[in-house]
């Protein structure tokens, strides 16, 4: 995104939503930057300079606005392969994994030189991949004091620093004031048995059909849907650690935000969370330019999102357990799974009680052991196969994984056909292209038999043909009886 000051301050002084999280500005008289919907009275024009990101504006020498709060901002999403390139990067820092490799491995990770990866993110946000990871710790543990009750200790850790001395270093230089004055100003946090936080999407936001599309496929004893709440189980790996715990989704009542309660046995796993969460309702999307590019299609539900994943593997296996099947069948025989393989946990919510089992467990099985629950023999060897490839490192279900040797690696594997690699794309990649143009409700709503045509129709939704199944899919439901 170029920014173009004169358009960026009328954006400022309408309070424009459509750009929140797109650039951030900071005021010189006060050296504060602020999100371009603050309730601030508007600044002078003279007295703005706009940037590409949060972490270019502290860079720039601006602490964040205490009102409008840049840490709450949406994400952005993006089809461009320079632009994914730097936002995969900043998903994985977003996830806390330059806490545990440098550059260099990131770099590897997503398949380009570190120069290359550096060069991007300066075009891109302004800064380079640490001067952002830094910027995250910063305002993660700024939510952190301001939402949480957890001790300043646990937020150091949480947030990414190595030692409690260079978090409080760090704090006071960059925000001008103390951890512990900023958790006194925000009244000393709230209790840290579970904690709270707000993320921000850009309107519309269709929760009902989300929400609805999760349920139906919700997986008994790991996904609960309930009064409009969303609730699951969570395993993370981290650091050779495994943290296991809960969240719970609800929309917020009066701004465009979900609240999100995450289980205190997270809390050092915050920011791999909270991006899990993101993608899973995909609070990156800009609904606005989606809905112009597919046009007519999506003119009757500009607000629908594409449900993404909090763990790749999980849904990869439920897209092979729900081959040539019904949605309704796949789920029954994907909570019959969880219960018969996952680990059993105790949950404040008694409908939640499994966490999902994970790829090293389901490739020490034979295809037999899942066979013996109802599965048939070829999809239980394809799912043993599965778990082999990911537990060794060999194949990343992902957001930022490279789509292309992704799909290619999927296909390579027994049982999985171009369906269900399509399918895992479009939820574990979030990748907004992926296109399963044999899915038989796919070909249904578009009035096709042959598949090839479909996928030459489906060429006028590019790149959002992801965001296009799911509007098809959901003509199919309203037209019902």
């Amino acid at each position: 995104m170029l920014l173009d000051p004169q358009r960026c301050y009328q954006a400022l002084k309408a309070r424009d939503s459509r750009f929140d999280g797109r650039f951030f500005v900071g005021v010189s008289s006060t050296r504060i930057y602020c999100r371009p919907v603050c309730t601030v009275k508007s600044p002078k024009q003279e007295n703005c300079r706009f940037f590409l990101s949060a972490a270019a504006a502290e860079s720039s020498g601006f602490r964040p606005c205490l009102r409008c709060r840049p840490e709450l901002a949406p994400g952005n999403a993006s089809i461009d392969a320079r632009a994914r390139l730097a936002q995969s990067a900043a998903s994985l820092i977003e996830d806390g994994l330059l806490n545990e490799i440098g550059i260099e491995a990131l770099a590897t990770r997503l398949a380009v030189t570190d120069r290359h990866l550096r060069r991007v993110f300066q075009t891109e946000f302004g800064v380079s991949p640490v001067e952002l990871a830094q910027t995250h710790r910063l305002l993660l543990a700024k939510r952190l004091l301001t939402d949480t009750g957890l001790p300043v200790t646990e937020i150091a850790l949480a947030s990414g620093f190595g030692s409690l001395r260079r978090f409080n270093a760090l704090f006071r230089e960059r925000y001008r004031l103390s951890p512990s004055d900023l958790r006194t100003a925000a009244d000393g946090g709230r209790a840290a048995d579970a904690l709270k936080f707000t993320l921000g999407f850009r309107p519309p936001f269709d929760w009902d059909a989300l929400l609805s599309f999760l349920a139906t496929r919700a997986i008994e004893g790991v996904e609960q849907v309930d009064a409009g709440i969303y609730g699951r189980t969570l395993r993370l790996e981290q650091a050779g650690k495994t943290h296991t715990g809960w969240i719970a989704v609800v929309p917020a009542r009066r701004k465009a935000a979900l609240e999100v309660t995450v289980s205190a046995s997270l809390a050092r796993v915050i920011p791999a969370v909270l991006a899990r969460v993101k993608r899973l309702f995909d609070l990156s999307c800009d609904p606005t330019e989606i809905a112009a590019a597919l046009g007519a299609l999506a003119a009757h539900r500009p607000g629908l999102r594409l449900p993404g994943a909090v763990d790749g593997f999980e849904l990869a296996v439920r897209a092979i357990l729900g081959q040539q099947i019904t949605v309704k069948a796949a789920r029954t025989l994907a909570g019959r799974f969880a219960a018969t393989f996952g680990d059993a946990i105790e949950m404040p919510v008694p409908a939640l009680r499994s966490l999902f089992p994970s790829a090293v467990r389901i490739a020490a099985l034979k295809a037999s052991d899942i066979a013996a629950i109802g599965v048939v023999s070829a999809r239980a060897r394809a799912i043993v196969t599965l778990a082999a490839v990911v537990s060794k490192g060999q194949l990343r279900l992902e957001a930022g994984a490279e789509v292309e040797a992704t799909l290619d690696r999927l296909r390579s594997l027994p049982g999985i056909g171009e369906w269900t690699a399509q399918y895992i794309a479009m939820r574990a990649l979030s990748w907004p292209d992926a296109f399963p143009h044999t899915d038989y409700g796919v070909l249904k709503a578009m009035g096709e038999k042959d598949p090839r045509r479909a996928l030459e129709h489906a060429a006028q939704w590019q790149p959002w043909r992801a965001y296009a199944v799911m509007h098809l899919w959901k003509s199919l439901e309203d037209t019902k009886p």
